[in-house]
């Protein structure tokens, strides 16, 4: 097995001392020496015939669903630091009964848990949150790291495009303009930069399970972290029903009169398998999904410039036109504001390159440069395409407000823009891309939802039964979980489909941001604690090149967000529908409902733990953390080899 040298090879077995350890091996390539003799292959002989071997897979196959084996020498775990656990004859913690050694309590940079805040009042029977123990165990995650650097730079660049780009950017258009659409995405761009920048520094020092509701409950607050991680986990697992939907309703364009239910079955099928094919399957089908999608936005961004050059057969030459004729704006203020949050909704899922860490083979070496993708991700399929799609299509077209709900494409600005040039096979490619982003999504929303519910349960936030870890390092019970929900995606055939869709989006649009703001929060917390425990940068992996400033940026244009939505929603734009007490809360509670869900699950959590947030001095900033060893003397190596290539090469290297 090759593996970089910035690597240790040493395995810490959960179930023995620390201080041992064992053969290294990857989840998915089980090391026989630890395995019984029943269970190996057998070394000679083929006398078993063809319906022997059939058995035999099938037999595997089966038994890959088991329970991860934590005693064995079969799971991957690379050098982290990890808080020894106490032993039996330690002195007892006042706050929760738990033994502790001394060792534990007087290591450097470790909080003991004689510093962990009461979380209760008194009595055998008081409710507490161990948020050491949480740490841990979202530190020693039993996931498989079978994703390389190629995966993780495809999940980057397009692991999202979908209907937010697609088919959503037509009512951004619709609502507030050319002008509107190229301001709210540019800004949205440049926050989403610093916070995933800031997301990669911490993911390549701490790549534990659950990523952002992890950061947020030992950086934060455990009661905020509850918070993050069931708003983040939510907001996928409805996700997946509306991009079923938008799948099965792409098909409605060359086949109108088939059942949507035919194409609901195929596509949760397709999803939830490629799934249970593990991280592996699903990095390998992500990487085909977004060959495809780049190559479609950069054939249409080429497709755009020819038709607004050379003109429709009717209209001719386009250039800005539509930016005089009907304008560059429309209503207002109010209408860019209007935008804001659909552009938060269509970059939604670039966050999943930090989640995807902690099953990542090398994430020092992979994931900053899949962070750095999300410049190209941004500038190129996002600005460049949306701004020709503002020269292609006025903001006044029909078409673009006939769409039933988000997720039918007919009002797809970008197909009414290759429609307009008069050609006969280009919409239906552009419809077919819409269908393979659409399952790529539902694909990342299956992913990202059942890796939260499991480091959710890891940590004593959601029932246990979701932690459970197969031997192949899959949460299936998290997947099938998920996969239920997709179920939804059958009442298409139902009339008030409609209503129930928009209170299903209205849980979702606002989770990202939520999240991303929580990600921001948590890295300066981190460089906080960092800086107070007399840390140098030098010792950090991987290190924002926004720094700390971006992450500031990136935490009040969220903010800003939050609020201008919430403005939004309770003065909407001007519509030919009678404004009623009962519309104006329906409108208000379909765009914010994700405030008091948020708001609900971390004062629920608040009141029963009387949790607090955690201090500066009593943050665990060790618990987790990669230990490359050598890394000062890999840095080195790295520099010296930058200072030989020519400036070009290291602007492009700055970069991606």
């Amino acid at each position: 097995m090759a593996l970089d040298r910035d690597i240790e090879l040493n395995q810490r077995d959960r179930a023995r001392s620390l201080a041992e350890s064992s053969t290294f091996t990857a989840h998915g390539m089980p090391s026989y020496t630890s395995v019984p003799d029943a269970r190996r292959p057998s070394g000679g002989g083929g006398g078993g015939g063809g319906g022997s071997s059939i058995k035999t897979g099938l037999n595997r196959f089966i038994d890959s669903f088991r329970r991860q084996d934590t005693t064995g020498g079969t799971n991957t775990a690379f050098a982290y630091n990890v808080t020894p656990p106490a032993t039996a004859d330690a002195d007892l913690d006042p706050y929760t009964d738990e033994p502790v050694s001394a060792t534990t309590a007087s290591a450097p940079g470790i909080p003991s848990l004689r510093s962990h805040h009461r979380h209760g009042g008194g009595g055998a029977d008081q409710r507490y949150y161990d948020l050491r123990s949480a740490t841990t165990k979202t530190a020693s995650t039993m996931l498989a790291r079978e994703l390389k650097g190629r995966h993780l730079q495809m999940i980057a660049i397009s692991g999202s495009i979908g209907t937010g780009l697609f088919v959503a950017s037509g009512k951004a258009l619709s609502d507030g303009g050319p002008a509107s659409v190229l301001l709210a995405y540019v800004t949205v761009g440049v926050m989403l930069y610093c916070t995933v920048q800031a997301l990669g520094e911490l993911a390549v020092v701490f790549p534990v399970a659950g990523s952002f509701s992890a950061f947020s409950t030992r950086f934060l607050d455990p009661s905020w972290g509850f918070a993050m991680g069931w708003n983040y986990a939510l907001q996928w697992i409805v996700v997946l029903p509306l991009e079923i939907l938008a799948g099965s309703m792409t098909i409605q364009y060359w086949n109108p009169g088939l059942s949507t239910a035919i194409f609901v079955t195929l596509f949760l099928l397709v999803i939830v398998g490629i799934n249970l094919f593990g991280v592996r399957g699903y990095g390998e089908a992500e990487f085909v999904f977004a060959i495809i999608k780049v190559t479609a936005v950069v054939g249409f961004i080429l497709l755009g410039i020819v038709i607004n050059i050379g003109g429709t057969p009717t209209g001719g030459y386009i250039g800005g036109s539509y930016w005089s004729d009907p304008g560059a704006f429309n209503n207002g203020f109010k209408g860019l504001c209007s935008v804001f949050v659909t552009a938060a909704f269509a970059f939604a899922g670039t966050e999943l390159v930090g989640l995807a860490a902690a099953e990542t083979a090398n994430p020092r070496k992979s994931l900053p440069t899949a962070i750095k993708q999300v410049f190209w991700r941004i500038s190129l399929f996002y600005i460049v395409s949306l701004t020709l799609v503002g020269l292609l299509v006025p903001y006044n077209e029909p078409r673009l407000l006939g769409a039933t709900n988000i997720a039918d494409a007919s009002a797809s600005p970008f197909v009414i823009a290759i429609e307009s040039a008069g050609a006969t096979i280009l919409p239906s490619i552009m419809n077919g891309v819409i269908l393979v982003s659409v399952i790529s999504v539902g694909n990342s929303s299956v992913f990202g939802s059942s890796r939260t519910l499991a480091a959710l349960a890891d940590q004593g936030q959601a029932p246990r039964f979701l932690a459970y870890i197969d031997r192949r390092g899959r949460p299936t019970a998290a997947i099938l979980v998920v996969a239920a929900f997709g179920l939804l995606a059958y009442l298409a055939n139902f009339d008030a489909h409609s209503s129930v869709f928009d209170w299903l989006l209205a849980i979702s649009g606002l989770s990202t941001v939520f999240t991303w703001a929580s990600t921001c929060l948590a890295h300066i917390r981190l460089r906080k604690a960092w800086a107070y425990r007399n840390r140098s940068l030098g010792d950090i992996a991987f290190r924002a090149q926004a720094g700390v400033v971006g992450s500031w940026i990136g935490f009040t244009v969220n903010v800003f967000i939050l609020i201008v939505q919430l403005w939004v929603a309770i003065c909407p734009l001007e519509s030919a529908a009678p404004r009623t007490p009962a519309n104006r809360a329906y409108n208000f509670f379909v765009q914010c409902l994700a405030l008091p869900v948020v708001l609900a699950f971390w004062l629920g959590h608040k009141l029963w733990f009387k949790t607090s947030y955690v201090r500066i001095e009593d943050m665990d900033i060790d618990t987790g953390r990669r230990d490359f060893g050598r890394l000062g003397i890999i840095k080195a190596q790295e520099d010296e080899e930058r200072q030989s290539w020519p400036r070009w090469k290291r602007l492009y290297r700055a970069l991606c």
